[in-house]
């Protein structure tokens, strides 16, 4: 699933209708999911957070900019949060499957849309910033919307848009960043000191610098000598709270794939332990990609000495409990991871039950068909797979192996997991294809308009099994490796997993035939039969291979 989270700040908090027609605005936009709508009345400001497709997440990033323009005069705006226009800023954050240049892309595309369509000048800041000084959201903003003329006519310049001051919505800085996590670390203290303490040793700042009588040593321009804390990416700060009668550790993880979650936990436990605190638990606030919570639950299960090629659903509760995510408040993955937020709960036929699955096989409707099933039978490979790698890593004799297990279980894990999503993808492209077949020819321009879509269509529906006979190799070559290295009494499932892997490559190579004789693109056709032919002979090579091996094991 490729998602971006944005989240514009509009200078409008306290008009309930502006902020309903924004909002209206953004949730218009199809593919997209408004989770939050934070407004402030004292600093007159609105944090709305979306997540969704790419391209859709774009889309709802311009059409709340253009509603925003068009009820929000800055010439009237008066709040205590700093800000430069109607939409101040607007950063786009990668959550999975996309990268930080594509949302510095995004980035760039927006500001040429809002700047040329919109008339507003647009500044770009952190990861999109097209020059260093401009990093900084608070040097963008210096001045704010009072200073902004003064400011462009001294050669503030934006980067898209008019060079020249727009009195009605300002300016819109727009950007790219990663994903802040807000994370607070509870303790068995109502000691503020104890909490700075620990918040001082951890955070990336440091503390100030002491000489031997106390007193804070300072620089040549009068600042503190700074001794860095021992994280990198993180803000912290000790605080009291009064409705859990305790002090947490209130720490921002700028950056988690620089510092995880789980080494910011870890360290305020060796820290707090040295000052004679305990760490009873944590909390996230708001919501958080899936990845750093991933991360976590491998770490504490390979800390445990077990593997971590298990169910991502196991994964997830061992970093809610080693974490002590349900702490204060139950931590429900559900509610408060974003990927669990936006994925559909109904419809999808990798949510369905192994029997419910099968009855829809088996009605008298072309989808969910042979591909879905390909890729279906590919995942179960997968998991037997990942089953015989965690029976050989726990069994006596195999420490060896144990590394290699884990390795092969983590990875077998993560392809079960691309796998359930091609069962989807399959039915979902075929029905593009029946969707496509069904728009109007009643004319020549709408006869070339639907050729266009069903050869695209035939493409997609084409691409998809090509994908499963890709991955059901690679569960092929798993399945391989457990039978050669694994333990020995599921000799027996590394088989199943072996033919199983091989049915779905024969089954999804079947579905890669049938669709390209309806692709007017030959030279498509021709590299896409080319490549899969020659996946499809190294899976009957490897099979047989795998089946030579699985039967001298078993004395047959």
């Amino acid at each position: 699933m490729k998602l971006v989270e944005c989240v514009p700040n509009f200078s409008e908090g306290r008009n309930q209708k502006v902020l309903d027609a924004i909002a209206e605005a953004i949730q218009g936009v199809d593919g997209v999911r408004l989770l939050d709508v934070d407004p402030g009345q004292s600093t007159n400001r609105t944090v709305m957070t979306f997540v969704g497709e790419p391209e859709s997440v774009l889309e709802a990033a311009y059409q709340g900019i253009a509603k925003a323009q068009t009820l929000i005069d800055m010439r009237q705006h008066q709040g205590a949060h700093p800000r430069i226009g109607a939409t101040d800023v607007c950063p786009f954050i990668p959550v999975s499957g996309v990268t930080m240049e594509d949302c510095v892309q995004l980035a760039n595309q927006l500001g040429v849309r809002v700047g040329k369509d919109l008339g507003i000048p647009v500044y770009l800041y952190a990861e999109a910033a097209k020059a260093a000084e401009r990093q900084n959201l608070a040097d963008v903003r210096r001045g704010e919307y009072e200073g902004l003329s003064e400011r462009m006519t001294a050669g503030f310049k934006p980067d898209y848009g008019p060079a020249n001051f727009n009195a009605v919505s300002g300016a819109t800085v727009i950007g790219a960043r990663q994903f802040l996590i807000a994370y607070n670390v509870n303790l068995n203290t109502r000691s503020v000191k104890l909490a700075n303490e620990i918040a001082f040793s951890i955070r990336e700042a440091g503390r100030a610098k002491r000489d031997a009588q106390g007193n804070i040593v300072k620089n040549a321009d009068g600042t503190n000598v700074m001794v860095p804390g021992a994280l990198a990416c993180v803000k912290a700060v000790g605080w009291y709270i009064d409705e859990y009668e305790q002090a947490q550790v209130s720490i921002n993880l700028i950056d988690y794939r620089v510092t995880s979650l789980h080494q910011v936990f870890d360290e305020v436990v060796r820290v707090a332990d040295l000052l004679g605190v305990r760490v009873t638990g944590s909390e996230i606030v708001g919501l958080t990609p899936l990845n750093p919570i991933l991360e976590a639950g491998r770490h504490y299960l390979e800390k445990q000495g077990l593997c971590s090629g298990v169910p991502e659903s196991v994964l997830v509760a061992t970093a809610v409990k080693s974490l002590g995510l349900s702490d204060i408040t139950k931590f429900v993955p559900q509610e408060k991871i974003i990927e669990y937020r936006v994925e559909p709960k109904s419809k999808l036929l990798k949510n369905l039950s192994l029997t419910d699955f099968a009855d829809a096989v088996s009605l008298d409707t072309p989808a969910p068909g042979g591909g879905s099933v390909a890729a279906a039978m590919a995942t179960l490979s997968a998991g037997l797979t990942s089953m015989v790698a965690n029976l050989t890593f726990a069994k006596k004799g195999f420490e060896a192996e144990q590394k290699a297990m884990n390795e092969i279980a983590v990875a077998a894990q993560s392809l079960k997991h691309r796998l359930m999503n091609l069962v989807d993808e399959d039915t979902v492209a075929f029905n593009a294809c029946m969707t496509a077949r069904r728009m109007p020819k009643a004319s020549d321009e709408q006869k070339v308009i639907r050729e266009k879509a069903i050869d695209s269509a035939n493409k997609k529906a084409t691409l998809v099994p090509y994908s499963v006979m890709e991955k059901s190799i690679e569960a092929l070559d798993l399945a391989f490796a457990v039978a050669d290295r694994g333990n020995p009494n599921s000799i027996s499932d590394a088989g199943v997993a072996l033919v199983a892997a091989q049915a779905a490559a024969e089954g999804a190579y079947m579905n890669v035939l049938i669709n390209l004789p309806g692709i007017e693109d030959k030279t498509f056709c021709k590299s896409v039969r080319e490549n899969a032919d020659a996946l499809i002979n190294h899976a009957r090579s490897k099979v047989e291979s795998g089946r030579q091996l699985v039967f001298t094991k078993l004395g047959g």
